[in-house]
C-alpha cells in the first residue's frame, strides 16, 4: 500500500494532479493493483465491441463471448483475438493500474501499442506513469478531476452508460465510489 501512495504523490506532483483525486482514480479503477495476485499478470478488461471495431472480419471465437468477469477468462478472451490480431486485440483492451484502453498508445506517446504494453508490464510506475498522462492529455478530464465533478469523471472515463453497467452488474456507480475513495484518502 505504501509503494501506491508514494507512487500517487510522486505523480500527483509531477502531473499537477491533486493527491486525493488521483487516489480515488486508481482505486476506482483498480482497487490500487495493477497486476493479478494469483498470475502475476498485468490486469486487463477485454472489450469485444472494440475488437469488433478493430478486426471486424475476425472469425467469433472467446473473443466475441467475453464479459466483464474473472481476469482468467479476461486472458482467455484476450489470447484468442490476439491469436487473430495482435494489435487489434492489444488496442481493445485496458490495461494495469489506470485501466487505460490499448488505443491510446499513440496520444500517451508510444511509438506502438506493443511498446505500451511493454511498458506497462514493468511495474506499477510505468502503469501509473500512463495513467497519468492520459489525464494530461484530456483537459476536461484534468477539469472534472480539478472540480471534483465524479459524474463527469466517470463519464468521459468509462462512457455515459456507466451507471447502467453499474446497475446491471449491481456494484456501486463509478462516481460515488470515486468520492468515496477521495474522502477515504483525505482521512489517511
Amino acid at each position: 500500500m505504501q509503494k501506491i501512495i508514494d507512487l500517487i504523490k510522486h505523480n500527483a506532483q509531477t502531473f499537477k494532479i491533486e493527491e486525493a483525486s488521483l487516489y480515488a482514480f486508481t482505486a476506482t479503477e483498480t482497487g490500487l493493483k495493477g497486476f493479478d495476485e494469483k498470475t502475476g499478470k498485468i490486469l486487463i478488461q477485454f472489450e469485444p465491441s472494440w475488437f469488433k471495431k478493430k478486426a471486424p472480419y475476425a472469425p467469433s471465437g472467446k473473443w466475441s463471448v467475453n464479459t466483464v468477469d474473472v481476469q482468467s477468462r479476461e486472458w482467455e478472451a484476450f489470447n484468442d483475438a490476439f491469436a487473430k490480431n495482435s494489435n487489434a486485440a492489444m488496442e481493445s483492451t485496458s490495461i494495469g493500474l489506470g485501466q487505460v484502453m490499448g488505443f491510446n498508445w499513440k496520444r500517451i506517446g508510444y511509438t506502438s501499442v506493443g511498446a505500451m504494453w511493454d511498458d506497462a508490464k514493468k511495474g506499477l510506475d510505468r502503469q501509473m506513469w500512463q495513467m497519468c498522462r492520459y489525464i494530461e492529455t484530456d483537459i476536461k478530464l484534468q477539469s472534472a478531476l480539478k472540480a471534483k465533478d465524479w459524474d463527469t469523471v466517470a463519464t468521459l472515463y468509462n462512457g455515459a452508460g456507466y451507471r447502467d453497467l453499474a446497475k446491471k452488474y449491481k456494484r456501486e456507480p463509478y462516481d460515488i465510489t470515486m468520492k468515496n475513495h477521495y474522502e477515504k484518502y483525505l482521512k489517511l
